[in-house]
């Protein structure tokens, strides 16, 4: 029995190394599958399937997308996307958009307060990269504005605080009928960071599932043992599939490693050979 790890970051968003080098790092973790599921882009993914042929790990295409639902942000996780479909292409272009927005307000009311980037700080080193919160979290680091990305997070860039409003996301509506015309695997990400309560998880899944949603990310870094046990009943009295991963982000979340997270995590591969045959059975 093998291991995979269905939730990972490159560059192409907030994560610190490369889509080729999050392919080699995956190999070497003796992983049999990764999914790349970068923030609001799948401009990694064309780089981290050629990585995988010299690897001969298997590379799942697949994005990470933000919404909102009752005034919070959740995140909902597409595999199997096509990256070239013109649907999914328009609407992140619509996310670039927002994200742009909502970077230059934060920009902008930092400045205020005399905290100011240049672009090559907020970009990482990669130009094409989506910018995140991340990216100027470390950004505040380097400025020395913060002591750690911590800190930069809880005291400046807090969803809806003085200096990060959220951003007016895509309703989950949205985020599923576009993933789903794309023929993607749809699941919810990481539901205990929501801070719903166990009755606000189900309610938020049974919604989700009502528009579509086949899985749920029973497995993640955030959770503990006794957490996922409670998705992984709650995946099966809904009939989701259970999905799991790091969320690895490189140096940005340092204590996370590939296919282990924290140093617990293992997602066995018959999560994903489940979620093969559901979707051959779509055929």
């Amino acid at each position: 029995m093998g291991f995979v790890d269905l939730h990972v970051h490159s560059n192409a968003s907030d994560g610190t190394l490369s889509p080729t080098q999050v392919v080699e790092l995956a190999a070497a973790a003796g992983l049999d599958a990764m999914a790349l599921t970068d923030h609001d882009t799948v401009d990694g993914v064309p780089e981290a399937m050629a990585a995988a042929e010299k690897s001969g790990i298997r590379i799942i295409p697949g994005i990470e997308l933000s919404s909102i639902y009752e005034g919070k942000e959740i995140h909902i996780l597409g595999l199997f996307v096509n990256p070239a479909a013109p649907a999914l292409t328009d609407m992140l272009k619509s996310f670039r958009r927002i994200r742009d927005e909502r970077n230059l307000t934060v920009i902008s009311r930092l400045a205020d307060d005399n905290m100011t980037f240049t672009q090559e700080m907020l970009t990482a080193g990669n130009p094409d990269t989506v910018i995140t919160r991340a990216h100027i979290a470390r950004a505040m680091v380097a400025a020395g504005y913060a002591s750690s990305m911590d800190q930069a997070f809880k005291r400046f860039l807090k969803y809806g605080g003085k200096y990060c409003p959220c951003k007016a996301s895509p309703p989950p509506e949205v985020i599923l009928d576009t993933l789903l015309e794309n023929r993607a695997f749809v699941s919810l990400a990481h539901p205990f960071q929501y801070n719903l309560g166990d009755k606000g998880i189900r309610r938020l899944a049974e919604h989700l599932r009502g528009l579509g949603m086949q899985g749920l990310e029973v497995y993640h870094s955030s959770h503990n043992q006794y957490e996922s046990a409670k998705l992984k009943d709650l995946a099966r009295e809904l009939g989701l599939l259970p999905t799991g991963g790091s969320d690895f982000h490189g140096s940005n979340k340092p204590d996370i490693s590939i296919g282990t997270g924290r140093g617990r995590l293992r997602v066995t591969s018959l999560l994903l050979d489940d979620i093969d045959r559901f979707r051959a059975g779509l055929q």
